[in-house]
């Protein structure tokens, strides 16, 4: 069994057109040294001018992606190789984390390192980079059986129960979102094949990946017991 976890919709994305102009971001850029289009969009610098974008309330929230990159890569049944990890952000951009790899600690490092990604389009050792809808990612790239999207919106369900079902699945896949605010698109939740609520409230997307990835290798183990 390998788990598929796609953080989808998430809040990772270039500076848009809209607002590369704006004091916040070119503040910002010349602070760096770099160019408006090739910086992250990030709530906590760029506020003032965010109020202008679409959905801005689900956009520039970086840390996100790297807080719950972290509570995965870090986790044993990751190391074993039994986890693969996709990005899909709300642009369509996929980031396909290499296996068994161990990404930047620093959040400035790993902040870089996918600036790099998102404005070259370009690939590495750590992560494959590609432009592609989430329906292309679920269906043609990770092929699993079943898609389970975790949701406030979603049926009730202990997650102890749902991992011990995963596990007897050749390559499931859980879908999280890696926005701030909000719930999946229409588009998202047309992709999946049961929306789950794990808990009566929200929880940050890096506690429910790590929560996740241990109810499931506890529910492999228990199985190969």
């Amino acid at each position: 069994m390998k788990l598929n976890l796609v953080i989808a919709e998430s809040a990772l994305e270039l500076v848009p057109d809209e607002i590369r102009r704006s004091p916040a971001v070119v503040n910002d850029a010349k602070r760096r040294e770099r160019d408006p289009s090739k910086i992250l969009l990030d709530r906590s610098l760029h506020h003032a001018s965010m109020v202008r974008l679409k959905e801005d309330y689900k956009r520039g929230r970086p840390d996100i992606v790297f807080m719950t990159l972290l509570s995965v890569t870090g986790t044993p049944l990751y190391e074993e190789g039994s986890v693969k990890v996709y990005v899909h952000t709300r642009g369509d951009v996929v980031l396909e984390i290499a296996e068994r790899t161990r990404l930047p600690k620093s959040y400035f490092r790993f902040r870089n390192l996918v600036e790099k990604h998102l404005s070259e389009r370009s690939n590495s050792e750590l992560i494959r980079t590609q432009e592609m809808p989430l329906s292309e990612l679920l269906r043609q790239v990770v092929r699993a059986d079943p898609v389970i999207g975790l949701s406030t919106q979603g049926e009730p369900r202990a997650l102890e129960e749902l991992a011990g079902e995963l596990v007897g699945k050749k390559d499931p896949c859980v879908v999280i979102g890696g926005f701030p605010h909000g719930h999946f698109s229409e588009s998202t939740l047309g992709e999946l094949d049961g929306l789950v609520r794990i808990h009566r409230g929200a929880l940050d997307a890096h506690v429910v990946a790590s929560r996740l990835v241990y109810e499931v290798e506890r529910a492999a183990r228990g199985k190969n017991q």
